[in-house]
């Protein structure tokens, strides 16, 4: 039987949390919780019943235990600053935040391992090792600010993907705690693990198959020489055909990164020592890194390939705060669009090289279609869009106006080879879009195994599968006071 809102009495499960961590880590003052009634897609917000605090991998496994014991479906939570909605709460169901497990348990440099909990900051593993010639691969915009735990969940990606991959490529190990409150290890120490690779299937779960509490990370040895350029254009057509010539070269840049002229100027505003060029259509950043004398040829062959593809400008950074001041407006342009605009509403789909010119002239008559402008700053080396929608939340029909021509966008990237999502995950916001990539089949496989971890539906319900709903109505179906939490398969 799934335990409605409407009957259930929460006094016995929040006894049991007080019990389990101490009256100061449940939260239940409705002011209080407004402080985690979205993540970073704010554009949807729902209070959820409760918050718990826990501080240990053992305090994890006890409420995830509670919540198995009472039926009560519950949502993990890292720093909040995900993109897709997946730590949107619901309305009958425990936030469980694991932001206060925050402690680097172990370095071992010799084997280039890193063992952390889940709210350590993503940043914090670099500053950890840097001292001793090491880093961390996976750098999200937000790595300042956002956990570790949350980029398992979500497999987060960065500005040095199109090189080192994303974050399922750098976790070598997991605890978890499932569904049940039981804990278990998947993944270890060594490269290559005997056995399923279940390591691979958790990562990038978004919370739907439990919650990871001690996680193994790869670290690598920082390179001997690093240089970044920026070169700028005046047409898109010819920064992408720029792209594809590099990659074609047998170059592959550490990161490569294009802006379009509203993000420039929009950067511009905001961070004003960039130096980006105001009146370029396109910039492309490409970061080199490994040998000092690969690097240097191989920052002489891009920069010939950009004055072949027309650049009017190619400027060369090696000095550490040059190589940062170049990097931070692209760090910060979502945040820069908040200068221009109350509310924006980003997406994150993914498409060939080949097709980056068609789709983002596709993407300009689509903004053009629905009234909106749409800024373009993107992974251009893998081809990870993130078009940023500007619009005004307050006003009646443009949150689902700019719904519809997000959707229409990821439909683009569909059509031409590509994904719906390329790092910020499924979440609440795009699982209604699953079926324009995947068959009933496909979606019953995957099924079958979120069934054989979550087999009562508890945690994260709603999110990552696509209901017979639309996305905008499906998004917003948790504010629902008679939806029941429980996902049924």
């Amino acid at each position: 039987m799934v335990v409605t809102l409407q009957t259930r009495n929460w006094e016995p499960v929040v006894r049991d949390f007080v019990r389990a961590l101490g009256q100061d880590r449940v939260v239940r003052r409705k002011e209080e919780l407004l402080v985690y009634e979205c993540d970073g897609l704010t554009s949807y917000r729902q209070r959820p019943a409760v918050v718990v605090l826990p501080r240990t991998p053992e305090e994890v496994a006890e409420v995830v235990g509670i919540c198995h014991r009472y039926q009560v479906p519950f949502v993990p939570r890292g720093a909040g600053t995900g993109l897709s909605g997946g730590a949107l709460p619901l309305e009958d169901a425990v936030l469980i935040v694991t932001a206060t497990l925050r402690q680097i348990l172990a370095v071992d440099l010799e084997n280039q391992q890193v063992v952390v909990q889940p709210g350590v900051v993503n940043n914090w593993v670099t500053q950890t090792v840097s001292g001793a010639g090491f880093y961390y691969a996976p750098d999200p915009s937000s790595q300042s600010v956002c956990s570790v735990g949350g980029n398992i969940a979500e497999n987060s990606g960065g500005v040095h993907c199109l090189k080192y991959g994303v974050t399922t490529n750098h976790v070598l190990g997991l605890k978890l705690v499932l569904p049940t409150g039981e804990e278990a290890e998947v993944g270890g120490r060594v490269p290559e693990m005997p056995g399923y690779d279940l390591t691979g299937v958790f990562v990038g779960s978004e919370g739907t198959l439990g919650i990871a509490t001690e996680i193994t990370l790869r670290i690598l040895k920082s390179p001997e020489s690093v240089r970044v350029l920026l070169a700028d254009f005046t047409s898109v057509e010819a920064a992408g055909e720029t792209v594809s010539d590099i990659i074609s070269a047998g170059i592959i840049p550490a990161g490569l990164e294009m802006m379009d002229n509203f993000s420039i100027n929009a950067v511009e505003d905001v961070v004003a020592t960039c130096c980006y060029p105001r009146d370029a259509t396109a910039i492309l950043l490409i970061e080199i890194d490994g040998l000092e004398a690969e690097v240097a040829a191989n920052c002489d062959r891009i920069t010939t390939l950009c004055y072949q593809n027309g650049a009017r400008n190619v400027t060369s950074a090696t000095d550490p705060e040059e190589r940062l001041r170049l990097w931070k407006g692209r760090k910060a342009a979502f945040a820069a669009m908040g200068k221009l605009s109350p509310d924006y509403y980003v997406q994150d789909g993914v498409i060939p090289r080949t097709q980056l010119p068609y789709v983002l002239q596709e993407i300009e008559a689509l903004g053009e279609k629905h009234g909106y402008r749409v800024a373009n700053v993107f992974h251009a080396g893998d081809g990870n869009l993130h078009p940023l929608i500007l619009y005004n939340n307050s006003l009646p029909g443009q949150l689902e106006a700019v719904e519809a021509l997000g959707g229409d966008i990821l439909k683009l990237c569909v059509r031409v080879g590509g994904s719906i999502s390329g790092e910020h995950g499924i979440g609440a916001d795009k699982r209604c879009y699953m079926p324009e990539m995947f068959s009933e089949a496909d979606l019953e496989t995957m099924q079958w195994v979120r069934q054989t971890f979550n087999p009562l539906g508890l945690a994260n319900p709603t999110k990552l599968f696509p209901t017979p709903r639309t996305c905008g109505e499906a998004a917003r179906a948790t504010l629902d006071p008679h939806f029941s939490g429980v996902e049924r398969f």
